[in-house]
């Protein structure tokens, strides 16, 4: 199976003119602030939307739903959801689907953000154009949480709840309904997006590639600062069954350690990672590989040094030997 070729790619509609109007409307909030001003609740609160989103993307969409690295009590569940659809990013199942085939096919045709299309393609084109390939089968286990499943159906009202009314009631506490939808709502979202999107493009162009060197995705510290921790994406393609991305002490993965401190509450549980020695393998075969890869470049240098120095020098017989 292959996607559709540029050509013959039917644009979503619905999904490219809502983001233009979330990018315009961003855009004309900061102008709109910079005339009238802007309160500190706002720009808290949009800070608050922005982590509590990004926390359920991260820590829900993508590592307790899409890869089952732990289990999570239903409040917890119950949170991810509502703050997932903050993010529209679209519905935990679709989600889950997508990024489920992105594993089990990256960079090949199947793969909805392939990053072999390019930057733009990976960071937002891919959005932007309906997916022949989309199938939820692959999706079938979550639709046995009622509460994902009720995300699912009523996942639009649910953004619209989210993003719009609960933001503009909360601003009503200071007297700026419209400044609290509009930082908290609109501005935060276009963030949250190139944050977001950064993952599928950035962390699969740039950075380290320390546990498998034939895979795309890369380790990029600067992606995991504005992510909550999902930078370290070279671990994660080697490793998706782990709750971790960030595999190091010092590695910043503030994902990982909600999740860890839930787990002392009971709140989360049963929560999956490999082996040190498991990671120690894979970075030694990964070395490995490097070295080999050197040595045979190292190789072909001096045959082609060799190969010139046989060229420029004339052959040795008696008409150019002197007596």
């Amino acid at each position: 199976m292959h996607h559709a070729t540029s050509e013959s790619r039917e644009i979503d509609w619905v999904n490219t003119i809502f983001i233009a109007f979330a990018h315009v409307v961003a855009l004309g909030a900061v102008i709109y602030s910079l005339i009238v001003g802007v309160k500190w609740e706002n720009i808290a609160l949009a800070v608050f939307y922005f982590l509590a989103a990004g926390l359920s993307i991260t820590g829900g969409y993508h590592r307790l739903f899409s890869h089952k690295t732990y289990r999570a009590a239903w409040p917890l569940r119950l949170f991810y959801l509502l703050f997932g659809a903050a993010g529209v990013q679209n519905s935990v199942i679709n989600w889950s689907s997508d990024h489920r085939r992105h594993h089990a096919d990256t960079d090949h045709d199947e793969d909805p953000y392939n990053s072999r299309k390019g930057f733009w393609w990976s960071h937002v084109g891919w959005v932007l154009f309906k997916d022949r390939l989309r199938n939820l089968d692959n999706a079938g286990d979550l639709f046995k949480d009622p509460l994902v499943a009720f995300q699912h159906k009523y996942y639009v009202p649910l953004a619209v709840l989210m993003v719009a009314v609960v933001p503009a009631t909360i601003g009503l506490a200071w007297g700026d309904p419209l400044g609290a939808f509009l930082w908290a709502g609109m501005i935060r979202l276009v963030f949250q997006y190139h944050s977001t999107f950064s993952i599928n493009s950035l962390a699969h162009m740039f950075g380290r590639k320390p546990y498998n060197k034939a895979i795309s995705a890369r380790d990029n510290g600067i992606v995991a600062l504005i992510t909550l921790g999902e930078g370290y994406h070279n671990f994660h393609h080697q490793f998706p069954g782990d709750y971790r991305n960030g595999v190091r002490a010092w590695h910043f993965d503030p994902t990982k350690w909600i999740v860890k401190t839930f787990s002392w509450v009971g709140i989360t549980r049963d929560l999956r990672k490999v082996s040190q020695q498991t990671i120690d393998r894979a970075k030694l075969q990964t070395n490995n590989a490097i070295a080999q890869a050197n040595s045979a470049i190292a190789d072909a240098k001096t045959s082609i040094a060799d190969a010139k120095t046989s060229i420029t020098t004339p052959p040795q017989n008696p008409s150019n030997v002197s007596s």
